[in-house]
C-alpha cells in the first residue's frame, strides 16, 4: 500500500497538482504549444529551441478568440516573437529588434503623422531627423579619419557604354571597391550611385544588365561591395559585415563614390543626382538621400516598410531608427519630398504593405508640397524578393522620365556580362 502511495504522489505534479496557483499553472511550453495548434487549426515552425522550458499561468495566455494574442503572451515571456506565413503556418523566431508586424507599422505611421500637419511642421522635424540620423551614425567622425585615396583601372569599351574599376583607401588598409558604368556619349549625364544589397555580390549578371542598360541610355552608374562582400572580405572578413561598422561603412561608401564623382569627372550633370538599389541596397538609397541634399531622385527597390528597418546589421547597426524620438525607414524617405521618388514593391515581402499603408503615408508628405505626383510606386503582387526584369523595367521608366534618358537605348541583350575578376580592383 505504501508504494501505491508513493506511485500515486510522484504522478500529481504531471496531472492536477502542477495546474495550481502554488505552482503557478505552469506546464512546458511544448505541450502549449501543441494544445495552441490543435486549438486554432495551425502548424508551426520553429526557429527558437523549446527542450527544457516551462511557461507559468500558461493556459491563462491563451486567447480563444485570436491566435496571435495568445502567440503574443506566450513569445514575449521567452523573448520570441511569432511571424505568419499563411493561414495556417506561423514561425517561431527569437525577437528581432528591427522587425515589427505590420499592425505596428500602421500604428507608427499614424502616430508619426500626428506629429505634422503642414509644410512647416514637417520640414522642422525633416531638419531634426537629418541632423539626429547623421550623429547616431557618426559619420563625421568617420569621414574625418578617412584618407581617401583613389585607384582607377583601365577604361573597358562596350556597346554604349564603357566600364572602370574604382577603388578609394578610406582608412589604411580598407578600401571602397566599385566599378563605373558611363555613357560613350557626348555632354553631361546624370549620375546614378548604386548601394548593392545582400545578393551574390556585384558581380552579378542583373546588375551589369541594370547599370550597364542605364549608361547605355545616357547616365553614368557607380556601384561598390558591401562591407565584407568581394573584394572588401578579403580585407576585413565576412564576419565583419554583420557589425555596426558595416553600417558606418557602407554610409560612407556612398557618400564617398557621390562626392567623388561629382568633383573629379566632367562629364556629370549636377542637377541630375540619383540614387537606387534593392533590398539592403535600398535602405541605403534611403540613407544616402537623407544625408546628402545634391541627391535629386531616389529609387529604393524591395526595401520601403514601416515594420522593417532592415535586418542586417549593416542596416541597422547603428539605432538611427531611434531619431528624432524614434522614426522608421518611410519617415526617412520622406526626407527626399518634393523631390521625385520611386518605391518598387511586391507581394512576396515585407513591402506587400506598400500600397496600403507605406505610399499613402508618403504621398500625404508630399502633397505639403503640392507634388503628390512625384512620389511614385510600382507593385508587382505576384513578386518576390529579388531585382528582376519587371523592378528593372520600372527603375528604367522612372530614370527615363526624371532624367530624359533615351529610352531608344533599352536593350539589355546588349550588355556584355564581364567575369567576375574583370570587375575586381585589388583582389583577383
Amino acid at each position: 500500500m505504501r508504494k501505491l502511495l508513493l506511485f500515486l504522489c510522484a504522478g500529481l505534479p504531471l496531472m492536477g497538482f502542477a495546474q495550481t496557483y502554488e505552482t503557478q499553472f505552469e506546464r512546458p511550453v511544448s505541450e502549449v504549444m501543441q494544445d495552441v495548434q490543435k486549438r486554432f487549426g495551425v502548424k508551426f515552425k520553429y526557429n527558437v529551441d523549446t527542450v527544457g522550458k516551462r511557461l507559468p499561468y500558461a493556459d491563462f495566455r491563451v486567447r480563444p478568440y485570436s491566435i496571435e494574442m495568445t502567440l503574443d503572451n506566450i513569445c514575449k515571456y521567452f523573448d520570441w516573437n511569432w511571424w505568419k506565413q499563411s493561414d495556417k503556418l506561423y514561425k517561431i523566431k527569437p525577437y528581432e529588434y528591427p522587425r515589427r508586424h505590420e499592425a505596428e507599422g500602421k500604428m507608427m505611421l499614424d502616430y508619426l503623422s500626428g506629429l505634422y500637419h503642414n509644410k512647416a511642421q514637417w520640414e522642422a522635424r525633416r531638419d531634426s531627423l537629418r541632423k539626429e540620423v547623421r550623429q547616431r551614425l557618426e559619420l563625421d567622425a568617420f569621414l574625418d579619419s578617412c584618407t581617401l585615396k583613389p585607384i582607377l583601372s583601365k577604361v573597358r569599351k562596350h556597346d554604349g557604354y564603357t566600364t572602370q574599376n574604382i577603388c578609394i583607401e578610406l582608412t589604411p588598409g580598407q578600401h571602397l571597391f566599385g566599378t563605373i558604368y558611363a555613357s560613350t556619349k557626348k555632354g553631361k549625364h546624370a549620375l546614378i550611385v548604386c548601394p548593392d544589397g545582400h545578393w551574390p555580390y556585384r558581380y552579378r549578371k542583373d546588375e551589369q544588365q541594370r547599370l550597364g542598360t542605364l549608361a547605355r541610355m545616357g547616365a553614368v552608374c557607380v556601384d561598390f561591395d558591401l562591407y565584407g562582400w568581394g573584394e572588401s572580405e578579403k580585407e576585413v572578413g565576412k564576419e565583419a559585415h554583420h557589425t555596426a561598422r558595416a553600417h558606418v561603412y557602407q554610409a560612407a561608401c556612398g557618400y564617398v563614390l557621390l562626392d567623388y564623382m561629382l568633383k573629379n569627372r566632367k562629364d556629370i550633370d549636377p542637377e541630375r543626382v540619383g540614387v537606387m538599389g534593392g533590398s539592403g541596397g535600398g535602405t541605403h538609397t534611403v540613407l544616402l538621400s537623407l544625408l546628402d541634399e545634391r541627391v535629386t531622385a531616389s529609387a529604393p527597390v524591395v526595401h520601403l516598410a514601416s515594420h522593417f528597418d532592415g535586418g542586417c546589421p549593416c542596416e541597422s547597426g547603428k539605432p538611427v531608427q531611434l531619431s528624432a524620438g524614434g522614426t522608421c525607414e518611410p519617415e526617412l524617405a520622406a526626407v527626399m519630398a518634393p523631390k521625385p521618388m520611386l518605391i518598387v514593391s511586391d507581394g512576396g515581402d515585407w513591402t506587400s504593405s506598400v500600397p496600403t499603408l507605406e505610399f499613402p503615408y508618403l504621398q500625404r508628405i508630399y502633397s505639403f508640397y503640392d507634388a503628390k505626383d512625384k512620389v511614385r510606386n510600382v507593385h508587382l503582387p505576384n513578386e518576390r524578393h529579388d531585382f528582376k526584369e519587371n523592378k528593372r523595367q520600372a527603375v528604367y521608366d522612372f530614370f527615363i522620365d526624371v532624367f530624359g534618358l533615351d529610352r531608344s537605348m533599352l536593350d539589355e541583350s546588349k550588355i556584355e556580362i564581364e567575369p567576375d575578376e574583370a570587375l575586381k580592383s585589388l583582389y583577383k
